[in-house]
C-alpha cells in the first residue's frame, strides 16, 4: 500500500493542535484543502480518524491508535531529512580534487587564487598523488575529479582531454647537452640517468615508448618522485628524462630542458571523474576555471599592410 504522506502530515497536525483552523495555518493551507486531504486519507485507509463537530475535533479510537504509532516515525523521518539537507549544504562549501604533483606545483596555486576570489566560502582539498592513486581516489568518491595522465583502461571513469606534454632531458646548465637544440635517445647512452619507480604513470609511458631501447640506457638511480629526480640533476649526479612541466615546476635556474627525439615521447593529461555521477556546483566552478587555464591561446592575426 502506498503511503499518503500529505494526508498523514495533515492528520498529525490536526491531532496535535485539536483544530482544523490551527492545522491549516501551520501547513499554510486553506481549511478546504486540509479537509480534502483528511477525507482522501480516511478513504484510503477505510477508517474514520476524526470526529468533528462545530465546536471541537476529537480523535476516534482508530485515530488515537494511529497518532500514537505514527508520531515518532514521522518525527524521526523529518529529523533525518533535515540532517541530509544540512549535510548537502555543507558539502557544497567544500571540494576535493586529485592532481599530479607537477600540475599541483605549476598550475594549482594560481588556479586556486582565482577560485578563492570568486568563491571565498568554499574550502578546497588537493590530493597531489600519482596517476594511479588519483584514478582510485576518484573512483572511490574521495575526490570529485582528478587531473592526471589519460588512461583508456578505466571503464568506470569519464575522461576529458586537457593537454599534451612532451618528455625532455633535464640536465645541468653547464652540461654540454644544455646547448643542443634537441637530442636523440642514442645520445644518452653511457650517461648516468635517474628514473622514477615502475608503479608511476610516467615510467609506464617511457618504458612502452622506448621498448628495447631502454635496456641500452644507464639507469643508475631510481626515485619515487619527479622533484627528487630534478634535485639530483641540479646536484650533477645524473640526468633525468621527465615531463616538461617537472622542469618548469622546479623553477631551478641550474637545470635546463632539452627536447628528445627518436622517439619523441609525450604524455596526455586529462580530467577524470566518476561515470554517471554529477559534480557539485563548487567542483563545476573549479573545473570551469581549470579549462580556461588550459585553453590553447588563439593565434595572433597577421597585421595587414597597405
Amino acid at each position: 500500500m502506498a503511503i499518503d504522506f500529505l494526508g498523514l502530515e495533515a492528520f498529525l497536525s490536526i491531532a496535535e493542535r485539536g483544530s482544523f483552523r490551527k492545522a491549516a495555518a501551520h501547513l499554510n493551507l486553506s481549511q478546504t484543502a486540509l479537509s480534502h486531504r483528511i477525507r482522501k486519507f480516511e478513504e484510503g485507509l477505510g477508517l474514520k480518524l476524526l470526529a468533528r463537530t462545530t465546536r471541537q475535533v476529537t480523535l476516534t479510537p482508530a485515530g488515537l491508535d494511529l497518532a500514537s504509532r505514527a508520531r515518532a516515525p514521522v518525527e524521526a523521518l523529518n529529523a533525518a531529512l533535515g540532517e541530509l539537507r544540512a549535510g548537502a549544504g555543507s558539502a557544497q562549501q567544500s571540494v576535493t580534487i586529485g592532481c599530479l604533483p607537477t600540475i599541483a606545483v605549476h598550475h594549482v596555486p594560481r588556479l586556486l587564487a582565482d577560485f578563492s576570489a570568486a568563491h571565498p566560502a568554499v574550502t578546497v582539498k588537493v590530493f597531489d598523488n600519482s596517476a594511479s592513486e588519483i584514478a582510485e581516489r576518484v573512483a572511490r568518491g574521495e575526490a570529485e575529479f582528478g587531473i592526471t595522465i589519460v588512461s583508456a583502461n578505466r571503464w568506470d571513469l569519464d575522461i576529458v582531454p586537457l593537454m599534451t606534454e612532451a618528455f625532455v632531458l633535464a640536465c645541468p646548465a653547464a652540461h654540454p647537452f644544455a646547448l643542443r637544440p634537441h637530442l636523440a635517445w642514442s645520445d644518452l647512452e653511457g650517461q648516468p640517468l635517474v628514473r622514477v619507480a615502475p608503479h608511476t604513470g610516467n615510467r609506464a609511458l617511457l618504458d612502452e615508448a622506448l621498448g628495447a631501447k631502454r635496456d641500452a640506457m644507464d639507469w643508475r638511480y631510481e626515485v619515487q618522485h619527479l622533484a627528487t629526480a630534478i634535485s639530483m640533476v641540479e646536484a650533477g649526479i645524473a640526468l633525468a628524462v621527465v615531463p616538461r612541466l617537472a622542469v618548469d615546476a622546479a623553477g631551478t635556474a641550474g637545470v635546463v630542458a632539452v627536447p628528445l627525439r627518436d622517439p619523441a615521447v609525450v604524455r596526455r593529461l586529462g580530467v577524470v571523474s566518476r561515470r554517471g555521477v554529477p559534480l557539485s556546483p563548487a567542483a563545476e566552478a573549479l573545473l570551469a576555471l581549470l579549462r580556461q587555464r588550459f585553453r590553447p591561446a588563439a593565434p595572433a592575426r597577421a597585421r595587414k599592410t597597405a
